[in-house]
């Protein structure tokens, strides 16, 4: 059986408790636990990272995500924060430019891609103004089971020595190489090719839209974001790309030969003094589910369901499903012999939602012609316009009186001494 079994926990440990903990502080676990914190749970946030700081992603936030940044409250504290609103997207493809303006549909007419230093950021302090706590530098290594194998809590350590954090319910957000997922054997429900490669950098100039650019076997693209910088993106092929980075000396060279050889009018605007980061990126993106809960434990955001970066809607899923798990988990944690179907409701409605973006991106993700790649883009938008419908019409969450404020209460690094 995966993870530790636990008698009163190991004497050599300092030892907190809470109701829920959550393994993970970024999108999926600092919504998760804003919104429980908000329903009036105790809930407590470990990671290993200092906060703010980044992590990759390509962070553009589509139309389905924003409804739930504005069902979280956060929309006004990301640009307060310097995160440019944009309100148009352009697409230059061999079949010509097409150009929209955003319209204001169930309360959102513009798009963000914030810097993540920026949105977890944010998003963790709507979770502490609620009540949650966040433990930084806290590297969790498994799980600690009971007696009867339910998930009780995690172990693992910090600068100090190891530490346990106990509670009624263990929640992995710990990302697509979950600690979580492993140690309680989360199996996959799910699985396709995984062929896709997307690298980026960040470049400072005046970029005032979302653009895509598409050509015979590359996707590329500009999100604008903060500091007056935006991500630049290439998405290939994995083949494709370690070719590119064989041939040209590394992430940054082949990058750049990307750009030069097949989005020239791109590479006409990118000059090499204005890119403020290396080239970061993944060259090979999973397409899968995991089964996301069992007795005392579950899986959100990447821990549970990972898609190529392609049709960029790793956040806006992973807000949508911290919802809908909290949901559940309130449900649960209120009436505990609900567990099991509330899980399993958690589980029926994400596959549910994310199937259709899924199968898009798992299509997209093969890189087809372009007039088929171009038609998979235009369902795509009608996807995402449908889930912003459902999740503007869904019944805001349970809350417990909590101060709907993005105002952060001092955050506390690593695991406090003993508590009972």
């Amino acid at each position: 059986m995966a993870g530790m079994d636990l008698g009163v926990g190991s004497p050599a440990a300092r030892i907190e408790r809470a109701e829920v903990v959550i393994v993970g502080a970024r999108v999926a676990g600092a919504a998760t636990a804003a919104h429980l914190a908000r329903s009036g749970h105790d809930v407590v946030m470990l990671d290993r990272a200092d906060f703010p700081s980044d992590t990759i992603s390509t962070h553009v936030i589509a139309r389905s995500g924003m409804v739930q940044l504005d069902r979280l409250g956060v929309i006004d504290e990301l640009v307060k924060r310097g995160t440019p609103p944009l309100r148009r997207v352009e697409f230059s493809s061999g079949l010509g430019l097409l150009s929209r303006d955003l319209k204001d549909r169930y309360g959102i007419d513009f798009l963000l891609a914030p810097r993540r230093y920026v949105l977890d950021d944010v998003l963790q302090g709507a979770a502490l103004a609620a009540g949650a706590r966040l433990r930084t530098g806290v590297s969790v290594d498994e799980v600690v089971r009971d007696s009867t194998g339910r998930v009780v809590g995690v172990r693992g350590h910090d600068e100090s020595g190891p530490v346990e954090v106990l509670g009624r319910h263990v929640v992995g957000a710990d990302g697509l190489n979950s600690r979580v997922a492993r140690s309680v054997a989360a199996p996959l429900t799910v699985e396709r090719e995984s062929s896709g490669a997307a690298q980026y950098a960040y470049l400072a100039g005046e970029w005032e839209a979302i653009e895509y650019y598409l050509t015979d076997g590359v996707f590329a693209g500009v999100f604008p974001t903060n500091a007056a910088e935006a991500c630049v993106w290439v998405i290939t092929s994995e083949s494709v790309a370690r070719r590119y980075r064989r041939e040209h000396l590394g992430a940054d060279g082949a990058f750049a030969a990307l750009l030069e050889e097949h989005v020239p009018e791109l590479a006409a605007r990118v000059r090499p003094r204005s890119q403020s980061t290396p080239v970061r990126g993944m060259l090979r993106m999973p397409n899968h589910f995991r089964r996301p809960y069992g007795p005392g434990w579950s899986l959100v955001g990447d821990a549970g369901y990972h898609r190529d970066a392609i049709t960029g809607h790793g956040i806006s899923d992973a807000v949508r499903d911290a919802e809908l798990l909290a949901d559940s988990l309130d449900s649960s944690l209120r009436c505990p012999p609900m567990e099991a179907s509330a899980l399993a409701a958690y589980e029926l409605a994400r596959d549910r939602m994310a199937a259709p973006i899924f199968e898009t991106t798992v299509a997209l993700a093969a890189l087809p012609d372009q007039e088929t790649f171009v038609g998979l883009q235009r369902g795509l938008a009608a996807q995402i316009d449908v889930m912003a419908e459902e999740l503007f019409r869904r019944p805001l969450p349970r809350t417990s009186g909590a101060l709907l404020t993005t105002t952060t209460p001092e955050r506390q690094p690593a695991v406090s001494g003993a508590t009972t």
